[in-house]
């Protein structure tokens, strides 16, 4: 009775905060899909479980491959390849991979990342925060690209940045303003984007102030690279995240097809955005529809083509790549290949970048994802994590219509980046948890305790940014030689589940791995200081 009580509660709670919110339709639109969801009717969800049975039949087949297994592959990897129909295929020696622990080996990594850039600088985030961390990395860049003019040859260093125009322009000074005199003193080596929605246009684009309007969509592309080296993270460039803000980090060391395509990727984007000038004004780049004052779909319908090509044309290369060299003898062992120094190791990791960019109804991320989750069978272990715990339906079904196990690492309360603000964001954290309630009684519903389990990261001053799924081919930890996959950035979905799957652009990774070196533990590491603690969420009770 009391669990009933609480739920039935949860509605009443966000509807009062509705009436406080009558010139922030933003927010309340936010608050307002938390309260549908939170007033879903609990027998509903009691008839509908017979269906989740049937959830992976109405999910899509996995692609077949069309080109032949890769001689070197592993066996079981080939079960990843289908991938390969999709985006391009990256494969590298595991040697080539190093993943990071802690914010502050990800913050120094790139200020030295930075200061040995020869050719190119690419990096692609939500925003670039306004402290002295910030402005560190800024001075880097800056000291960089003078010592480009210096060199006696042409200058070849170039920058290229990728924001969000919403969450880059808030507050007088911002992103922009941190950029600005970088474009001033190099106007001829320093690219600004500004990414603005098309979904946030005419009158909506007027009425919702400037604190809520990245809820209707945003630039959530997070890579940043260096000549031929490559940090995929979901971190975004902000003193929190190098700092006290644990997230996720792989480095990709000297990975040249790999950083090709991120720039191409970033350069395609760049090219369907708002161009920051030195003066502070934006501007698109010629040819090119607006994003809020021109038509919709024809924006939207250009904007796909220019990263769809860029995806094409990248898969095209690779799978040439792949037959010409990874079918050949002219691959050495990773101990042969130290000695000779010359040719490259044999591949051991392969590497999928999904996309995901609803609005150009670019969906690879969406459909790899819930095909991972679908082809689990029994006895397959499914690992996922986020700092927003809310699935979509579709997600949830699959969790508890398959019967993998699955082991699901969840934000609690004090390490949700909104713990502690002032108004109503405030409120977020309590929101999460009482949709984590709704889920583990589904759970329990369902007699499933044992089969999906929860637990939530807490550590004392920090908060918890890690999103991700991890499926080794065989239920448990892998052996050695045995291939999972991977995806250390976040699926769409899997955070705050109605913006990234519907509204955002949004990059992640599918790795497929046979190396020892690359365990599920590994590709999402959690620093050992920062144990998750288990919680029963029917213990949170006194949070509604």
């Amino acid at each position: 009775m009391a669990a009933a009580a609480a739920a039935a509660a949860g509605p009443v709670f966000w509807r009062r905060l509705l009436g406080l919110l009558p010139g922030r339709p933003g927010l309340a639109a936010l608050l307002g899909r938390l309260s549908d969801r939170l007033g879903r009717n609990p027998d509903r969800r009691r008839r509908r479980s017979p269906w989740l049975l049937l959830a992976p039949l109405l999910s899509p087949a996995v692609p077949a491959v069309t080109s032949p297994p890769c001689c070197l592959c592993a066996e079981g990897v080939h079960r990843f390849q289908w991938i390969r129909n999709l985006v391009p295929e990256f494969g590298v020696s595991s040697s080539h991979v190093r993943v990071l622990s802690s914010p502050a080996e990800f913050f120094e990594l790139m200020k030295g990342q930075i200061k040995v850039a020869k050719r190119r600088v690419v990096m692609a985030s939500l925003y670039l925060g306004i402290g002295p961390l910030e402005q560190e990395l800024v001075d880097c860049l800056e000291s960089t690209l003078e010592k480009s003019l210096q060199a006696k040859f042409p200058p070849g260093l170039r920058v290229s940045i990728l924001l969000d125009f919403t969450r880059g322009s808030r507050g007088r000074k911002n992103s922009r303003t941190m950029l600005l005199p970088l474009l001033q003193r190099f106007p001829e080596q320093v690219r600004v984007s500004l990414f603005h929605t098309p979904n946030l246009r005419g009158l909506l684009r007027l009425l919702i102030p400037e604190r809520f309007n990245e809820t209707i969509g945003l630039q959530h592309i997070k890579v940043y690279l260096f000549d031929n080296n490559v940090i995929l993270s979901g971190a975004n460039l902000s003193d929190s995240y190098f700092t006290n803000r644990q997230d996720r980090y792989v480095f990709l060391q000297d990975c040249p097809e790999i950083a090709d395509f991120f720039t191409e990727l970033v350069d395609a984007v760049g090219d369907v955005s708002l161009q920051l000038q030195g003066d502070d004004s934006v501007q698109m780049v010629e040819g090119m529809v607006h994003p809020y004052k021109g038509d919709r779909a024809a924006y939207c319908k250009a904007a796909n083509k220019r990263v769809m090509d860029v995806i094409n044309s990248a898969r095209t290369r690779q799978q040439m790549l792949h037959a010409q060299t990874f079918h050949s003898d002219s691959l050495l062992t990773q101990e042969d290949a130290a000695a000779a120094g010359d040719r490259r190791p044999a591949p051991d990791t392969w590497i999928y970048p999904l996309i995901q960019m609803k609005p150009f109804e670019i969906q690879i991320d969406e459909i790899v994802t819930e095909t991972l989750l679908t082809e689990a069978e029994r006895g397959a272990k499914v690992y996922l994590t986020t700092g927003y715990f809310n699935l979509t339906q579709a997600y949830m079904d699959l969790v508890l219509g398959t019967r993998a196990e699955y082991q699901i690492l969840l934000a609690s309360p004090e390490v949700n980046g909104f713990f502690g603000a002032r108004g109503v964001a405030g409120a977020i954290p309590a929101a999460y948890v009482h949709i984590e309630r709704q889920f583990y009684s589904a759970v329990c519903s369902l007699g499933q305790q044992e089969r999906v389990r929860l637990q939530e990261y807490w550590r004392r001053d920090w908060t918890f940014h890690a999103k991700g799924t991890r499926r080794p081919l065989a239920g448990g930890r892998p052996a050695q030689g045995t291939p999972l996959s991977s995806l250390p950035s976040a699926p769409a979905g899997l955070g705050v589940a109605w913006r990234p799957a519907s509204a955002c652009l949004h990059d992640g990774s599918a790795v497929a791995a046979a190396s020892s070196r690359l365990c599920p533990f590994q590709l999402c590491k959690i620093s050992p200081l920062c144990l998750p603690k288990m919680w029963m969420l029917r213990s949170l009770g006194w949070l509604f």
